[in-house]
């Protein structure tokens, strides 16, 4: 085969509908997702696909300023793709590391389709055919012309939960939490756990809680089957006093995110479970690599979510088909998503585990249409803040935060178009 060099770089800005506004601690996700499909072409024909989010916002413009940079470059050359465009001298002046990431799944997808092989049997060869899901639980907003999903009180929750469990099959529960007083929270999944006592529960309040509350709050839940505790506070130092005082391993998406602070980590333990997340890390491989480590240092990982379609799930599944150490569930917005812009439709869940796609490349492919339909409805709608909450526009949040929400707010969210 001849070197394949890359022509194009076609980013196109979707907005996907939610089956409710999912609320967070810095915010909300407004009824729908904004995320930049790319498709990277090659001389030869062949077409690799990527997906970035960007906290409601299009990423076109900086896709379209890499062409330049990629433009004849081989895509099988992945190393030198990371130096070309993600140096971490030149990225303190223009972070690229989750532009990277997008480029990275569309030449794995390419070389794989060039080799007739999915991306699994580049990464090693895949341990597992399924990977499992916990069912990441929001407290939400209802959307306007949606079937109502209302999740604010701790039966609500639950209903939402056995709902979830009965459709997906979810034997592991993730709250996202930090939205509410932390006594409502507690409330909240404490009958969660209560709810489902053969399952695994995990609680993540993104890091609003100071340090004393996240460990008052720990030793409240001690008692519970807890997976682990996710970012209750910030910073290494932060999460380093809560692990000493709570009997729950923690887990981080946020101050573990690249090799230097993994590396700090190992040195002066702070979070015992890391999760991977194939955006925020710069792509499939930088996770296998940290999974590697963390196999050394006997810590565990994770599979985590940053919003995703399903390209980005595909990343996902393929990251988890191949990692000896992965014992967790993985986190997934998807089952959130009222439609996807795969071939086929969104990935059905089974006893809450999604089979890994088994094709050339990622194994996934566009649906043209509905690409077309859900660029034309970011066109019609354009973005959203995610750090901002439709009900408190004046709000914003603070770390630690002590500006809670109040469960007793009755809102239903009008995002228009659909």
């Amino acid at each position: 085969m001849d070197e394949l060099r890359i022509v194009d770089i076609r980013p196109t800005t979707v907005t996907v509908p939610l089956k409710a506004a999912l609320r967070h601690s810095n915010g909300c996700h407004w009824g729908r997702f904004v995320r930049t499909v790319v498709e990277v072409e090659t001389d030869q024909g062949l077409i690799g696909l990527g997906e970035m989010g960007g906290g409601g916002e299009s990423a076109e413009a900086m896709f379209r300023g890499l062409l330049p940079y990629l433009k004849g470059h081989n895509p099988f050359d992945l190393e030198a793709l990371r130096w070309k465009i993600a140096n971490p001298t030149a990225s303190l002046y223009n972070n690229r590391t989750q532009l990277l990431a997008a480029l990275e799944f569309a030449c794995l997808d390419i070389v794989g389709k060039a080799l007739g092989v999915p991306v699994y049997n580049l990464l090693g060869g895949k341990l597992r055919d399924e990977v499992e899901f916990a069912s990441y639980l929001f407290y939400t907003y209802p959307v306007a012309g949606r079937p109502a999903v209302d999740v604010r009180t701790p039966e609500q929750l639950v209903g939402y939960a056995r709902d979830l469990k009965k459709t997906c099959g979810f034997t592991s529960h993730k709250l996202k939490g930090g939205v509410f007083a932390p006594d409502h929270e507690l409330d909240c999944y404490t009958a969660l756990a209560e709810a489902f006592p053969k399952d695994k529960v995990r609680f993540d309040p993104n890091a609003a809680f100071s340090v004393e509350e996240a460990i008052r709050f720990g030793h409240a839940i001690e008692g519970l089957n807890n997976d682990y505790f996710e970012d209750p506070t910030w910073g290494l130092n932060g999460m380093r006093r809560v692990r000493e005082a709570v009997n729950i391993p923690t887990a981080t998406n946020t101050v573990v995110v690249n090799f230097e602070q993994l590396s700090s980590n190992v040195l002066d333990p702070a979070i015992d479970v890391i999760l991977l997340d194939t955006t925020f890390w710069g792509g499939i491989r930088p996770c296998v690599k940290a999974a590697g480590v963390c196999e050394t240092f006997q810590l565990g990982v994770a599979v985590h979510s940053s919003g995703e379609l399903g390209i980005q799930l595909a990343t996902m599944l393929h990251l988890g088909a191949v990692l000896p150490n992965l014992t967790y569930a993985a986190d997934a917005h998807y089952h959130h998503l009222a439609d996807d812009i795969i071939v086929g439709g969104p990935m059905p869940y089974k006893g809450g585990k999604v089979r890994v796609p088994t094709g050339p490349g990622l194994g996934v492919e566009l649906d043209r249409d509905k690409l077309a339909i859900y660029a034309e409805l970011y066109r019609e709608l354009g973005g959203y803040p995610y750090d901002r909450d439709p009900v408190r526009p004046d709000w914003y949040a603070m770390t630690p935060n002590s500006d809670w929400a109040d469960p007793k707010t009755d809102y239903t969210l009008k995002v228009g178009g659909r």
